[in-house]
Order: structure tokens, then sequence, then C-alpha cells
């Protein structure tokens, strides 16, 4: 059993149909999902991380989380996280747990 999980759950990972945790029988199957998920939450959630999938110890891959220097969204004074219309995230919720 080869096994995916994700690093840290974000507010649009949360939101998301993606299970944090999901197992595949072959090695190619889950390296497939990983890599394939991390570039669709790249392109489909709001930016504030950045996401890439990697092979850890024994049959696992982790999908992990980054901030996004670009997003806009931070802690830095020039942070918009959740205000105004230039909002990279509509929830003013972008940290990840």
């Amino acid at each position: 059993m080869y096994t995916v999980y994700m690093q840290k759950e974000c507010s649009c990972f949360k939101k998301s149909e993606y299970p944090s945790e999901k197992a595949f029988e072959t090695q190619k199957d889950a390296y497939n999902y990983a890599h394939v998920l991390a570039e669709l939450m790249n392109e489909d959630f709001c930016s504030t991380h950045m996401f890439s999938a990697q092979k850890i110890a024994g049959n696992d891959f982790l999908i992990t989380v980054a901030d996004n220097p670009n997003s806009g969204c931070g802690t830095g004074s020039n942070s918009s996280c959740g205000t105004g219309s230039n909002s990279s995230c509509s929830t003013g919720s972008c940290g990840c747990e």
C-alpha cells in the first residue's frame, strides 16, 4: 500500500473535496495522484500557498505546503488577505493549521 498525505490543511483545502490522506495499490498511482493534486491545488486554490509533492520514507508521498511569496497574503504591512477587492482569500482565513 502507498499513501499520499497532506502536510497541512489550509482553508482552501478544507473547503475542497480532496481527502487529507489517500491510499493506492501501486507506487505509480500514488505518485501520479500526488503530483496531479499538487498541480490542481496550485491552479485552483487562492494562491496563498504553493503545493508540491515528494516521496518520503517508506511507501508514502507528502504534498507539502509553503507560503507563496507572490500571493499578497501574509502578515506584513502589504498583506491584503481577506480585505478589499484585490484579496487573494475571500474568507480572510489564509493560514494553515
